[in-house]
Formats: C-alpha cells, sequence, structure tokens
C-alpha cells in the first residue's frame, strides 16, 4: 500500500512537489517517532530526508543549517533528531572529510 502527501515547497518557482511515502512512514513510524521517542523533530527531518532523496536509496548531501531552515527547526533541534535517527538506523551518515557537509542515505528497514 502506498499512501501519497502533497507536500508545498517554498521555492523560487513556487511550485506543489508531490512524493510518493510508504504507508509505514505514516502508520507506524510516525508514532514511533514522536509519542514512543517524544521527538516529532526525528520524523520531520526524516520526512525531509525522504523528499530530498525522492525515496531512492541515493546519499543526500545537506548540511544541519539546510534541514533547519527547510523544516522551521532549530539547527539543534535537527542535530539531536539526526542522532536520533542514526541511533535507530533510519538513516546513514557519510563525510567525505571531517569538514565536509554530510551525505544522508535514508533506509527503509521494514522494506526487505
Amino acid at each position: 500500500m502506498v499512501f501519497f502527501i502533497t507536500i508545498v515547497l517554498a521555492t523560487i518557482a513556487m511550485m506543489p512537489t508531490q512524493f510518493r511515502l510508504d504507508a509505514y512512514v505514516v502508520d507506524t513510524l510516525m508514532a514511533d517517532l514522536v509519542q514512543h521517542d517524544r521527538q516529532p523533530s526525528a520524523f520531520l527531518v526524516y520526512l525531509q530526508l525522504w523528499l530530498r532523496a525522492s525515496g531512492r536509496r541515493s546519499a543526500v548531501a545537506v548540511s544541519h543549517q539546510a534541514m533547519a531552515d527547510a523544516t522551521g527547526l532549530s539547527k539543534s533541534a535537527v542535530q539531536a533528531a539526526v542522532r536520533t535517527l542514526l541511533r535507530r538506523r533510519l538513516i546513514r551518515a557519510a563525510r567525505a572529510s571531517a569538514t565536509a557537509v554530510p551525505a544522508y542515505t535514508v533506509l527503509r528497514p521494514w522494506r526487505r
């Protein structure tokens, strides 16, 4: 089952963007991150990374500040959310060097 969400992003062209989202993300993961972990920011960051990756398993290089700007969260909230998502193995991060912008891969452990 695929769940469709339309998210309107503020871009230069002001064009709405649509992307496909697994039903599991809304039915289970949202409740798990928001209610169980008490970290709705982790859910927002996960959605933002999913959107940037367009649902593919390709890595997306994005800074914490860029994610903060895109989600409306503070940079420290994004950093905490990323730590939670890494700990929960919902994303993977890689850096080319110590000061490079991390490249995140959105993981979907519920799909085999």
